[in-house]
């Protein structure tokens, strides 16, 4: 990665990017001259050694963070899970300050979205009003943790052995935090993870879907790949040494199992490109996330001094946090608002991001399907943060350089409006 003499009010600090080297490109231009091409050898290793990083048994690699949500929530959706099959109807916990992918899934599948607040000093689901939430047509928990912040998953999986629900942990800005010194991720039935250039590590677009339970892995694989029966391999033919052998829904015995369809999937593998630059980019996550846990506690601390001014997400001793972002939020009683502070960084070239979708009940493509939803509470916290929060970038990118320019013009800023 080249890196550019950074010039402070001239050159622009970006919220998120990527930071790579020869490695990835020399990658994919093997990749490109192998002439494979399409999921191989390159998926393979990198699924190896993400299920090493992760401890888990099983590593599907999709392309992109969205399609490993629709295929973690499409895998529950298969008969030989019998009473606990998700099916039209069925209700899944989740929360209004979301991606909307995370939420979409269920909508898309005719669920039933039960919409539970947000906390603001976590900006993650508030874990307290989930038990009151939960009927006998609740079967899931679907719910990300929040610019890389882990919600309570002790509670949660408290609840979910009680009530016998799914856990689809939504990792996809947390890869490499940890809960009690075990990874997210790791805690519920399944867990997905996104490689677009924003996140922890990179393919350019690119995807996970991790579990460690060989029936919903099985499931995983035939919605990824066209909804067939057959679990081959790309490239790879008579894995179950009787492929013209099966005997399956109205087909003739001896129907080609590589072409038996038992599930209405897609086809959401990634490429082998894609594949080769994130097993260099693998090799640099330790790195990455400490590169980000630093960064963070500079502007933590900075920050800390204007706590009048603003809402910072509260520390957990219990927490390992692999920071995707700071977040903040400008409170009501300030005497400037969330966009005045952003647009005065934005037009001194420092970037910002809302809280994605804010109140995602308030967006154009839901807000006529409310009827269909059932909503807890009245949502004033997932108000606040899409009206007042904001957060700043802590890529592995950002120098001190940068944040030192940061902090001064937020200093500038505040001096003026106070």
């Amino acid at each position: 990665m080249k890196k550019n003499l950074f010039i402070p009010g001239e050159s622009y600090v970006p919220v998120s990017g990527k930071v790579y080297d020869e490695e990835e490109i020399n990658n994919a231009i093997e990749a490109a001259r192998e002439g494979w091409w399409t999921e191989g050898r390159w998926a393979k290793e990198f699924e190896r050694e993400f299920k090493k990083f992760l401890g888990v048994r099983y590593v599907s690699l999709v392309n992109s963070g969205s399609s490993a949500n629709l295929v973690a929530l499409a895998s529950l959706t298969s008969s030989v899970f019998g009473e606990r099959q998700l099916k039209p109807g069925d209700e899944y916990i989740t929360t209004s300050v979301a991606f909307p992918t995370t939420v979409n899934p269920g909508i898309q599948y005719g669920l039933k979205p039960i919409f539970i607040d947000a906390e603001l000093n976590t900006l993650n689901i508030d874990v307290s009003k989930i038990e009151k939430a939960i009927t006998k047509k609740t079967k899931l928990i679907m719910v990300a943790h929040t610019l890389g912040k882990p919600y309570d998953l002790e509670k949660i999986t408290k609840l979910a052995k009680k009530y016998n629900l799914w856990i689809i942990e939504d990792c996809c800005d947390a890869l490499g935090s940890k809960y009690y010194g075990k990874l997210v991720g790791t805690f519920g039935d399944i867990a997905t993870y996104s490689f677009y250039p924003a996140h922890i590590i990179t393919m350019g677009e690119g995807g996970a879907v991790t579990t460690n339970n060989s029936l919903i892995h099985k499931s995983i694989r035939q919605f990824r790949d066209w909804g067939r029966d057959c679990w081959c391999d790309t490239g790879k033919d008579n894995t179950c040494r009787k492929r013209f052998g099966w005997k399956l829904g109205e087909l003739s015995r001896g129907y080609d199992h590589k072409y038996i369809y038992s599930q209405i999937g897609y086809n959401l593998k990634s490429t082998d490109f894609q594949a080769a630059i994130g097993c260099a980019q693998l090799k640099k996550l330790s790195g990455f996330i400490k590169k980000r846990q630093e960064n963070y506690k500079t502007l933590y601390k900075f920050f800390k001094q204007y706590k009048k001014y603003f809402i910072l997400m509260k520390e957990d001793k219990n927490e390992e946090v692999s920071y995707f972002g700071f977040p903040a939020i400008v409170k009501p009683s300030a005497p400037f608002s969330r966009n005045e502070f952003t647009e005065y960084l934005e037009k001194n070239k420092i970037g910002t991001r809302n809280i994605f979708s804010g109140n995602l009940l308030r967006h154009p493509a839901y807000i006529n399907r409310k009827k269909s939803f059932k909503i807890i509470g009245d949502h004033k916290n997932a108000d606040l943060i899409m009206n007042n929060a904001f957060w700043l970038g802590v890529w592995p990118g950002i120098t001190k350089e940068m944040i030192s320019y940061v902090k001064k013009t937020t200093k500038e800023f505040i001096k003026m409006k106070k």
